[in-house]
């Protein structure tokens, strides 16, 4: 395409036949002194004299100056707490919405996302695609009290602390690393001073909540700026070695815990049993004392009553109660009568028995 010279003599060209749009591709650079002479006489037509004066210079100083301030607003997101630095040192922590500090090289601002729960896991190391993790023996053997050995795996879910960020970003140099030695070393001061049979069984929901108090303790006094939210065992078993013994003692373990119940139910049952039958005894023989008693007390009565009246007739009363007693005494005996009065000196008086001729007698009628 060529190209005509305007005619000016200033150095500029336009296409002698210009495309659809007024122009044309360029066969040559553009002069950078024809582009910097109009740049300053721009300037000098927008500066107050058209010159470089000082207030004009004062009015580009003023302008950028304006402008760097305000690139100082910024604004913290929902989830994040803004630390404002001047000079390198932290004044103060912003919430929420818009904000503003010095602009850099002065001042910054390092946003944190404090209400983001963060998971360490300590013992393995997850894949992803579905692939089984990978084991860290390094992390998650420990000893327990007992002196066994412990494979333990769990997770960590922990937040930046939201009233003290300034101490997450400034007081630990790594603060996800100093979690993770954190919680292991907890862990294996938890494990260390307990069974490895309590940990297996009983005492894993126990070992959870003191493994955190620890951590949140050694964080605090590190002044780390985090909140430990959660202790998640995943797994407490044996070592691989020797896991099949550990079975084997775990499943006596159950048998002997469900040997003791049935023990303690059959217990449960026959203790009140043999209760029972004691209290009946005992009742029984509360009953038969106060019926012995009550007999006991009625003689006496009759007794003293006797006597009252044999003190009144003590002739009559005794021939009474010797009759009675005889009566008692011979009346269903077989009887010889002997009259030692008799002179002949047989002594036998003959004895009709009535009472025997009497049933015989109505026998005989009835025939």
């Amino acid at each position: 395409m060529p190209w005509t010279s305007n005619g000016n003599g200033g150095g500029s060209w336009k296409p002698s036949n210009p495309g659809p749009w007024g122009q044309g591709p360029s066969s040559s650079p553009p002069d950078l002194e024809e582009m910097l002479s109009r740049f300053q006489q721009k300037i000098k037509q927008w500066l107050p004299g058209g010159g470089f004066s000082s207030r004009g210079l004062l009015a580009l100083v003023l302008i950028g100056l304006l402008v760097w301030l305000l690139t100082g607003f910024y604004t913290v997101g929902p989830n994040e707490v803004g630390l404002k630095e001047v000079f390198g040192r932290y004044t103060d922590k912003t919430y929420p919405g818009l904000n503003y500090n010095w602009p850099s090289p002065v001042g910054s601002v390092l946003k944190l996302p404090v209400t983001n729960q963060n998971a360490t896991n300590i013992g393995f190391i997850l894949r992803a695609n579905g692939q089984p993790p990978i084991d860290l023996p390094e992390e998650s053997l420990m000893l327990t009290g007992d002196e066994n050995i412990a494979d333990v795996k769990f997770v960590v879910i922990w937040q930046i602390d939201p009233v003290r960020p300034e101490n997450y970003a400034f007081n630990v140099a790594n603060p996800q690393e100093t979690v993770k030695a954190v919680a292991e070393s907890a862990m294996r001061e938890v494990v260390g001073r307990t069974q490895i049979q309590k940990i297996l069984t009983a005492e894993r929901k126990v070992i959870e909540p003191a493994v955190q108090e620890l951590m949140q303790k050694v964080l605090n006094e590190y002044k780390a700026g985090v909140l430990v939210l959660q202790v998640q065992l995943q797994s407490v078993d044996p070592p691989e070695q020797v896991i099949a013994a550990f079975r084997d003692v775990t499943a006596a373990q159950q048998d002997q815990d469900r040997l003791r119940n049935e023990a303690e139910a059959y217990a449960n049952k026959v203790v009140p049993e043999a209760r029972g039958k004691a209290a009946a005894i005992i009742q029984e023989a509360e009953g038969y004392r106060l019926q012995t008693v009550a007999e006991a007390q009625g003689q006496a009565a009759r007794f003293t009553q006797i006597y009252d009246q044999y003190k009144n007739a003590p002739e009559v009363t005794r021939e009474r109660m010797y009759l009675e007693t005889m009566e008692r005494v011979l009346g269903g005996a077989d009887k010889v009568i002997v009259d030692e009065s008799a002179g002949n000196g047989n002594g036998v008086v003959p004895y009709l028995p009535l009472p025997q001729l009497t049933p015989r007698a109505s026998d005989g009628s009835r025939k």
